[in-house]
């Protein structure tokens, strides 16, 4: 008989596994869980990446060597302390906050783990911003986890301003099962695939809201 445990699209892992998991590979230091916690403590929403995508991205750029690193959707930070810790000490993260409030939150979670000089926050529409960094690069790779409406943009900006063998990384590629809608949010993230097709060598990492990674050709 075969075994259904690899079935593709099926997850069988209990939550007592999964926990198990995250003991062992993704547990949060003080300031990790400080940064993972400040969306419930702050009224705002509790949208960061999972900790496995937390670590996932921190050992992609040690992967690649990555030095400059280009963020799109700030939140508390979370996200950007993993990134920010997968850079040597001359390393830098630039992230993108549209909300004052968040940008606030996340600079104290930034000063609490010690990582204040290697992270620029920036403030406003990513739209807006993302071409005020054109000149800080090329960079060795960029993440977006913000609003799904633009990604088509943000994934054009990333096509002009990564390195040949650099990062893309997109999350909520699947954009919460809602992909394939009628939509002109959902249009703009299959634009965002398919641009990011062309420009980069591509996967779709079933992450539980999926993660589009590239490699620049």
């Amino acid at each position: 008989m075969a075994d259904n445990s690899s079935r593709a699209g099926t997850t069988y892992a209990a939550t007592e596994v999964i926990e198990y998991l995250h003991r062992t590979h993704t547990a949060h230091d003080a300031a990790l869980q400080r940064a993972f916690d400040s969306p419930g403590h702050n009224d705002m929403p509790a949208i960061q990446v999972g900790t496995a995508e937390g670590k996932t991205l921190l050992l992609l750029l040690q992967m690649i060597g990555a030095k400059k690193v280009v963020e799109v959707g700030t939140l508390a930070g979370y996200s950007t302390i993993q990134m920010a810790r997968g850079l040597p000490e001359d390393g830098h993260v630039w992230s993108v906050e549209f909300d004052a409030k968040h940008a606030r939150v996340a600079r104290e979670n930034f000063a609490a783990a010690g990582l204040s000089s290697r992270i620029t926050v920036l403030e406003g529409p990513g739209a807006d911003v993302l071409p005020t960094l054109d000149a800080q690069g090329p960079f060795d790779a960029v993440f977006i986890d913000a609003d799904k409406a633009n990604y088509d943009i943000y994934g054009r900006w990333a096509a002009k301003n990564v390195r040949k063998g650099g990062l893309l990384l997109g999350d909520n590629a699947f954009f919460f099962g809602k992909l394939l809608e009628d939509s002109a949010p959902a249009a703009a993230m299959r634009r965002f695939h398919e641009e990011a097709r062309a420009a980069f060598d591509t996967v779709c990492v079933p992450t539980p809201d999926g993660l589009l990674l590239g490699i620049k050709k």
